[in-house]
Formats: C-alpha cells, sequence, structure tokens
C-alpha cells in the first residue's frame, strides 16, 4: 500500500473524516446518547428578511456546544443576544442537554456570557499576541 498527503479544501474528503470520528465516538458512549447529534441554528431577522444576528451550535450527545453567536452592531447591547441565547437553553433543555458549552475571545463576549451564568473552566493566553481565549460551561441539571 502505498500512501500519502495532502493538502486540500475537500468537502467529501472532509466528510469521510468527520463521518468516522463520529463511528468511533459512537462505540464508547453510552446507548441512550447514540443518534444524539443535531446542527441546531437561530437567527434573528428584520421585517425584510434579512439575517441581522444567530447563533450557530450543535447538540453533541449530551451537551450543546456553540459555534458562533453574532448580533449586528447597530443593534448590539439592545437585549436580542439574550433573546437568542435564552431560545438556545430552552432548546437544549427540550433536548435533555446537561449543559452548554462554548468559547470566546477577551474582547468579544466573555461579560455577556457570564450575565448569563457560563462559568471560565479554561482559558489560553496569548492569542493574537494580545489577547485571551475564554472557555465557559453552564451547566443544565442545576436547579
Amino acid at each position: 500500500m502505498s500512501l500519502y498527503i495532502t493538502k486540500e479544501l475537500n468537502d467529501q474528503a472532509k466528510q469521510i473524516v468527520n463521518n468516522e470520528l463520529y463511528k468511533f465516538n459512537l462505540k464508547h458512549f453510552p446507548v441512550d446518547l447514540r443518534g444524539n447529534y443535531e446542527e441546531i441554528n437561530v437567527f434573528l431577522k428584520d421585517e425584510n428578511d434579512n439575517v441581522r444576528g444567530g447563533i450557530l451550535a450543535e447538540v453533541c450527545w449530551n451537551w450543546l456546544e456553540i459555534h458562533t453567536l453574532m448580533i449586528d452592531e447597530d443593534i448590539r447591547k439592545s437585549g436580542f443576544g439574550t433573546k437568542l441565547l435564552l431560545e438556545l437553553e430552552h432548546m437544549a433543555l427540550a433536548k435533555q442537554c446537561d449543559f452548554i458549552k462554548v468559547d470566546t475571545l477577551s474582547f468579544q463576549a466573555l461579560e455577556f456570557y457570564e450575565k448569563h451564568g457560563y462559568q471560565i473552566f479554561g482559558t489560553l493566553d496569548n492569542v493574537g499576541r494580545d489577547f485571551k481565549h475564554y472557555y465557559l460551561k453552564k451547566d443544565l441539571t442545576k436547579k
């Protein structure tokens, strides 16, 4: 067998790698969590159907992971981020997620997440030389 390494943008190859890792991971998770994997996106739109913000996330077995939260700059601090986050948290609870995890940079939304009960569980220094990368979690099992 002859193998070689390539660097390329290839959606089919990317899907194969993701699928194979997913199949491997399934072997290690409890049966009741298998198949509990779903992309969840919520959007904020205006009257003309233009996207003004949103959260891109996914349920991964027993947690929800936020990948992106964005609100247009001109409407930030108007409560829309909170409304989107609360909607996503309700969805996570309905999907029986135990926690939500997210990461943010020091110039982004750390205070926003902390205000909503997310707690830092890890950091990386020297991100972009001047910034800090925060990893946060919100436990949904505590009342």
